[in-house]
């Protein structure tokens, strides 16, 4: 299995972010270079603890869908979600939020396994764990570029 970790410090309060991460909406315009939508389970606004939403998105070339359930949440201090369905073996996101001197640190720890065995491993140590965590540090650039301009207005 693979895991990617992440902190990224918001100049922000810690509900603004962990409500801005948990946002479809803002997820969608995140994902705006791989066309990605919500359409079907929640696919508009807050999700919250035991709802699903279902992701198409081209992805490598190939559209695809992916389900996803948030299966804990702790507000404002963290959630996990969890893939139902998709093309991974397996997929789980912890997001984390911890007050830091007046700041959130917003902290991803991202586990995934690919199908096919050795093939999808090797295939995740040459390309997908760096393609994910780009895609991750996307989404993390646009909380952040948020979450900070409502604090400074």
């Amino acid at each position: 299995m693979s895991r990617i970790y992440l902190e990224t410090l918001i100049n922000a309060d810690i509900q603004t972010v962990f409500d801005l991460a948990r946002n479809i909406d803002l997820h969608q315009q995140s994902t705006s270079k791989t066309n990605e939508k919500a359409i079907a389970g929640r696919t508009s606004g807050l999700i919250e603890e035991n709802e699903t939403v279902t992701w198409r998105a081209k992805h490598l070339g190939v559209y695809q869908t992916l389900t996803t359930k948030i299966i804990s949440m702790e507000k404002p201090n963290q959630f996990t979600d969890e893939m139902q369905k998709g093309a991974f073996k397996s997929l789980h996101h912890q997001h984390i939020f911890k007050t830091v001197d007046n700041k959130t640190l917003m902290i991803d720890i991202f586990h995934f396994e690919s199908p096919l065995g050795i093939i999808g491993r090797i295939f995740n140590t040459i390309f997908l764990k760096n393609y994910l965590k780009n895609f991750l540090l996307e989404r993390n650039k646009l909380i952040k570029a948020i979450a900070e301009s409502a604090a400074n207005s």
